[in-house]
């Protein structure tokens, strides 16, 4: 870790400045037009030149990568773009930035690198004899300068003349499905062991290319447009040598369907893949995800193909590893596709081209649009005085990047009914196995144990308009389920511990926004508190268990009667009984909102059960057994160890101080030996918010220091950028907040915690409604304008004084609506550190 003298050092060439990063800069030349000339889209891109959406997509394992593609959508796309380097399925993503070949772009719904995909479709180019429709076979060649990547539109160079087959090592197929075939795992061997034996309690080098491809790609929410220019240096190739588009529809052992169209140029179908089937209650039997694709020219012959048999001719096809194809006449230099994408039907798929992407808009006016949607975002934000150090390390493509990658989730699974901006939405829940339709979003791809921790707290700021929505959705999946969500796609998949989604809600009640039904709310955290899952006492409920009732809080049952999760009984015992205590909080929260003040008493009170497994020997937490007993002291967590979970009382810091030897000496003594012995994991979600507590326990000094320490080691801005996987948007959420000065340590509260602010001023013009609960139509509901000024933040780490629209602030806490009613907040910094906020009352 890095000493702060040098962390000073890395400063003192700070300036006011706003430049292009070289990496955007390769669009003079990857982004020509056939004719020399450069994309007049790439113009006017304002903030969005900060952001490389290539960070992330590097590590040499799944744990270790980021899990992020250089994807093309809108905010909360239910559908993003990619190129495809590898197929993906759980533990892996579509895309590696050190794969040498791409094999297509691909409509991808996979939220996450340990979640599955499903609905996927595929769209390859080809200037063969032969169309190519494997994956292995259909691999070209392409140069990394020759990439652009913005949130925008993709755009790259392939070599027509790639010979032979490549990457097959990198197909599901190969991978027999992934380390774990439809979701499903195993039992640990700490599991196992802790629960003494049982699983059940019951019974290339490329040069110049004489011919390629040019692609450029764009999307909006539910389709892409695609443009393939196909380009010779010399003589236009023989006759038999014709320019073909390949549409892979289904992968091995999944059948789909496929119809061709040739008068209307229209290419349709269907793919059923859902990878996590294996997990969860509901098996959304019907799911299908439908497309249509549209082309530019005239067909000049087509046909389908299951593997490597092709059927020249066919119009119709049903089967596994399914194909379709179109060859255009030999002289044709440009094709442009047009795709809709659906869960609900294809002519609901038809319909979202009809209104996202008609023939009469240009594949210049998709990019607008999707650059318009990301600068409605991102342009809100502007950054002044920045740590101008190497390229690699820019923070301003780091910001922007992170809230890039935060304002993709969750999705918006909803289609439109119409071209009304204001129609009814239709929508296919895997819970019901059937279609609904209604005046409101439908949000899935919810990845709770991460989200809750700072994601949806950077939504209430940055997209208050859709958290309303959002949580109305969590509460129609328990209108359908009788439970609320822990890791949903497109059902419930059991994966992580927690009823997080208890957090959720009492978030955004904290945040001020209470459109939704509260009674409904308090229903179902109710029952996350007092009634366990299905076969509690007869399951451990390990991770990716397949084929179980929904999870819940797994143990709750003994976690009532004891106060802690047993471990000789459950999986992950001493992670679940921390976890639930905090959800005990949370549930408090959303009791009082309702008007339960009994009950909201009687969760507080609960909330303290975090103490049941404090080990007063040996200062940690520990696992017990149901006679109370210790466990070993290394079973019983999840994604972490008893130095990162003996901190994880995120809801009273005073509380757990309150249990080391020497109290608040104890605690920051356990923090240092935390951080200085190398026990801290940045790269999983459960040390988040260690580094904040230093401040919650008067030593905001120290909090500085690691903060930033850990922003310099655990992010970059190249493609292995993050040191752990992104995680929808909760690993980017702790950097976007961390250079604001302030994270929330507890996201049930309207708390946020100061660390040390990264710029020397950051103006954010924050969205209609950010300061009345999502309402913009309230009073006090408009636009406004906040500034957030530290200046000499650059090379001054330490906070010396801090105000709020001039009114001092001596605690290192600043309050939701305090920050949303503010115009300036001045952070006063120091080279040195201070005294400021260790006596300040909490």
């Amino acid at each position: 870790m890095h000493t702060v003298l040098q962390y000073i050092a890395l400063g003192l060439g700070a300036r006011y400045v706003l430049a292009y990063p070289s990496w955007i800069a390769k669009t003079d030349k990857a982004g020509q037009h056939p004719d020399g000339g450069t994309p007049s889209y790439h113009r006017d891109a304002g903030v969005l030149k900060y952001v490389n959406p290539k960070i992330g997509t590097y590590g040499l394992s799944p744990d270790d990568n980021g899990g992020m593609i250089p994807s093309v959508s809108v905010p909360f796309g239910m559908t993003r773009w990619t190129p495809q380097t590898r197929e993906n399925y759980i533990s892996q993503v579509p895309y590696h930035d050190a794969d040498g070949f791409i094999h297509g772009f691909q409509a991808t719904h996979q939220p996450a690198i340990w979640m599955g995909e499903l609905g996927q479709v595929l769209l390859t180019p080809g200037w063969t004899s032969q169309v190519k429709p494997l994956f292995e076979q259909r691999a070209f060649a392409f140069r990394k300068e020759d990439e652009v990547s913005t949130p925008y539109a993709y755009e790259v160079i392939l070599d027509a003349d790639t010979d032979g087959e490549h990457d097959w090592d990198l197909t599901e197929e190969a991978s027999g499905g992934g380390p774990v075939p439809g979701g499903a795992g195993s039992a640990s061997d700490e599991v196992r062991n802790g629960a003494n034996g049982r699983t059940r309690k019951r019974s290339v080098t490329v040069g110049n290319f004489t011919r390629q491809v040019q692609v450029a790609m764009s999307a909006s929410a539910h389709t892409s447009h695609l443009r393939f220019d196909f380009q010779a240096s010399e003589s236009q190739p023989e006759e038999s040598v014709q320019p073909y588009v390949s549409i892979q529809i289904t992968r091995q052992n999944w059948t789909g369907q496929v119809q061709i169209d040739p008068e209307k140029r229209e290419i349709s179908g269907s793919n059923p893949q859902r990878q996590e089937y294996r997990l969860g209650p509901d098996k959304a039997e019907s799911f299908r995800g439908y497309f249509v694709s549209r082309f530019s020219e005239p067909f000049a012959s087509y046909g389908a193909s299951l593997g490597g048999n092709i059927s020249e001719g066919s119009t119709s096809a049903s089967g596994e590893l399914l194909s379709a194809y179109v060859k255009f006449h030999h002289d044709t230099s440009r094709v442009q596709v047009r795709t809709g994408v659906s869960f609900v039907s294809i002519e609901q798929a038809r319909k979202n081209l009809d209104v996202e992407s008609p023939e009469s808009m240009s594949f210049e006016d998709t990019v607008e649009s999707a650059k318009s949607a990301w600068l409605e975002k991102l342009g809100r934000v502007t950054i002044e005085g920045v740590n101008e150090t190497d390229e690699e390390h820019d923070p301003r493509t780091i910001w922007y990047t992170g809230l890039f990658h935060a304002l993709q989730y969750p999705s918006d699974f909803s289609e439109p009914t119409s071209n009304d901006t204001n129609c009814a939405r239709t929508f296919y829940s895997g819970y019901t196995d059937s279609v609904h339709e209604g005046n409101d979003s439908y949000y899935q791809s919810w990845s709770i144990w991460d989200t809750y921790r700072a994601e949806h707290s950077l939504l209430t700021i940055f997209a208050p308009e859709r958290v309303n929505s959002m949580m109305r959705s969590l509460l129609q999946i328990f209108d359908w389920s009788g439970r609320l969500p822990m890791w949903a796609n497109l059902v419930e998949t059991n994966i992580m511990i927690a009823t997080n989604a208890d957090a959720v809600l009492a978030n955004a009640i904290s945040h001020g926004f209470r459109s939704f039904d509260m009674q409904k709310a308090w229903q179902a955290v109710r029952k996350d508190a007092f009634e366990p899952p299905h076969n509690d006492t007869g399951l451990l409920y390990y991770d990716r268990e397949p084929d179980t009732s929904y999870e819940a809080r797994a143990g709750l049952t003994s976690y009532m009667d004891h106060g802690w999760v047993a471990n000789d009984g459950w999986s992950e015992s001493a992670s679940r009984t921390l976890d639930y205590a905090f959800d005990d909080a949370a549930c408090a929260v959303v009791a009082r909102a309702a008007g339960e003040t009994s009950a909201a008493a009687a969760l507080s009170e609960r909330a303290k059960n975090y103490k049941t497994i404090w080990n007063g020997e040996t200062q940690f937490m520990q696992a017990r057994n149901g006679n109370g007993t210790w466990a070993n002291e290394s079973w019983g967590w999840t994604e972490g160890d008893k130095w990162a979970y003996t901190f994880d009382v995120l809801h009273d810091a005073d509380g757990l101080a309150g249990l080391f030897d020497g109290g608040r000496r104890g605690m920051k003594a356990r923090l240092d030996a935390h951080f200085g012995g190398g026990h801290n994991m940045h790269s999983n979600e459960p040390s988040h918010h260690i580094p904040y507590l230093y401040s919650l326990i008067g030593h905001p000094a120290a909090a500085a220091e690691t903060v930033r320490g850990i922003a310099w080691d655990d992010y970059n801005a190249t493609s292995a950028g993050l040191s752990g996987n992104e995680d929808l948007g909760q690993m980017s959420a702790w950097y976007v907040f961390s250079a604001l000065g302030f994270y929330p340590v507890n996201p049930a509260s309207d708390e946020y915690v100061v660390g040390s602010p990264f710029f020397e001023k950051v103006t954010l013009r924050l969205p209609a409604g950010a300061a009345t609960g999502g309402e913009a139509e309230a009073a006090g509901g408009g636009e406004r304008t906040l500034v957030i000024e530290a200046p000499g933040a650059v090379a001054k780490p330490y906070v010396t004084g801090l105000s709020i629209d001039g009114k001092p602030v001596d605690r290192p806490v600043l309050r939701h609506g305090n920050i949303m009613g503010a115009e300036v907040i001045t952070f006063e910094m120091s080279e040195a550190p201070t005294t400021w906020g260790e006596d300040g009352e909490l």
